[in-house]
């Protein structure tokens, strides 16, 4: 249902320097909110999802949506050149189809080809959960590889009570989420997830 990770996609957010390779250095910082920028992290995610461009009017359409957290929508520059982007969107639990909880949803995360297995896509997702932490948000739920996202403290979503609807060809254990300081253990239930991420289906 979901589309496949590329194998190689590996609270007001701070710019923040990360050393990715030498000489190369890379700043993470929330996205600007100008159509320009909008069509470079459009390139972005085409470059890195090239076989699957539907996910660059995926993340179009979370940024038009209700759900979208312009301060929870981080680039990588190097050079001032966007070369990576990740988003953490609104979506919601529903515990035993009465009770609603506000969470977040990780997806997608996107590397240019030329600047992936440096560290970006790492420095891009610890910047995102850093900022979500400082904005007191509770949880970030998320779809991808149970090898890579356990590394900055992802585990199976169902460990926590959550369940999602997985596509055919993810393992069970891709439905995967992180607690954050302000987590609470009542936070629970079946993931709802927003229209564009229902249209994408």
């Amino acid at each position: 249902r979901r589309v496949k990770p590329e194998k190689s996609v590996a609270a007001d957010c701070e710019s923040a320097t990360v050393r990715v390779s030498l000489p190369a250095v890379a700043t993470i910082r929330a996205e600007r909110r100008d159509e320009h920028e909008h069509e470079l992290v459009r390139a972005v995610v085409l470059a890195a999802f090239s076989h699957h461009t539907e996910v660059a009017g995926l993340v179009d359409a979370l940024r038009r949506s209700s759900v979208f957290v312009p301060e929870l929508s981080l680039v990588a520059t190097v050079d001032d050149v966007v070369v990576g982007h990740v988003m953490l969107t609104r979506a919601e639990l529903l515990d035993q189809d009465v009770v609603r909880h506000a969470v977040l949803v990780l997806s997608p995360l996107s590397v240019v080809p030329s600047h992936q297995r440096q560290g970006l896509g790492a420095a891009l997702v610890r910047s995102a959960l850093g900022a979500a932490d400082a904005m007191g948000e509770q949880i970030v739920v998320l779809q991808g590889s149970p090898r890579y996202y356990p590394r900055f403290g992802f585990r199976d979503s169902r460990t926590l009570g959550i369940t999602m609807d997985l596509p055919d060809w993810a393992p069970r254990e891709a439905g995967m989420a992180l607690p954050l300081t302000a987590y609470a253990p009542t936070t629970r239930g079946r993931l709802v997830e927003s229209q564009p991420f229902l249209d994408l289906a």
